[in-house]
């Protein structure tokens, strides 16, 4: 393959080989560290996590500070993330086909159910990033933003991509063994679950992932290939007076119209 026809690759292929750029690996590390901290770092509270050499994170932090995607404090040396990290979050959901197909469906959802009403997207096996967000006016509000990454197999959500995103088993379950839940199901109660999920085409996780919290998801799957999901999460004592069955049927059909807009666009 030479260059041309590398460039030319999709790296969205099942099995594609990417050629790592240390530069830019090195700078969504350190974007994605300061976006999980509580505070600001420091370079060497940057660098030790990330086994990077001091002076070589020095000169990618400054670079990200020209850019505008962190902030630099000259009195506590010091970085942390900035305005230019939002502006691109916020052009990627503007032009975003599901998050504004999907806006209305949720806030029509939360309204119905009391619940938060979240649409994610499924970049892979990694982990699920919330893109879109309704929340209920009363009743339980769960600490969900925009940007917020999960597992990919955690809870509902994780069983509608075990059960439709066409994974080996083998690494389905690799990764099974590595999810935090309060109440963790056993391997084969799970594989149940996932059997159930493709049966009914919605999945339901009662108190497992959070105790006391229903998440019900159904997956969106545009030409058969799952790429994003809609879900519903409140408490489970008020979602199981709704009914979940019933739940769960709605928001199937829900992720089966946005499936089918997605494909016309």
């Amino acid at each position: 393959m030479n260059q041309d026809d590398e460039a030319r690759h999709d790296p969205s292929d099942r099995g594609a080989t990417i050629r790592a750029v240390p530069a830019v690996t090195r700078a969504i590390a350190i974007l994605k560290l300061l976006s999980r901290s509580d505070a600001p770092l420091g370079v060497h509270g940057i660098a030790r996590p990330l086994g990077m050499v001091p002076s070589t994170c020095l000169h990618i932090l400054r670079a990200l500070v020209a850019e505008e995607m962190l902030s630099f404090d000259p009195a506590t040396k010091r970085y942390a993330l900035a305005g230019g990290v939002v502006a691109l979050a916020r052009g990627m959901l503007r032009k975003d086909p599901f998050s504004n197909l999907a806006q209305p469906v949720l806030d029509r959802l939360a309204a119905e159910y009391s619940a938060t009403a979240i649409g994610v997207e499924i970049p892979g096996l990694d982990h699920i990033v919330a893109v879109a967000i309704a929340r209920p006016s009363h009743a339980l509000r769960l600490q969900v933003d925009v940007g917020s990454r999960y597992p990919s197999l955690i809870s509902a959500t994780g069983r509608c991509i075990a059960a439709f995103g066409g994974h080996s088993w083998r690494e389905i379950e690799r990764r099974f063994h590595g999810l935090r839940w309060e109440d963790p199901p056993s391997l084969a109660q799970w594989r149940a679950d996932i059997q159930a999920t493709k049966e009914s085409g919605f999945a339901v996780d009662e108190g497992r992932y959070i105790t006391g919290v229903t998440v019900i998801a159904a997956p969106v799957a545009p030409r058969e290939r799952v790429s994003h999901a809609l879900v519903i999460v409140g408490v489970s004592e008020q979602l199981r007076r709704i009914g979940l069955t019933e739940i769960g049927t709605t928001l199937r059909a829900q992720a089966s119209a946005l499936s089918l807009q997605l494909e016309g666009g």
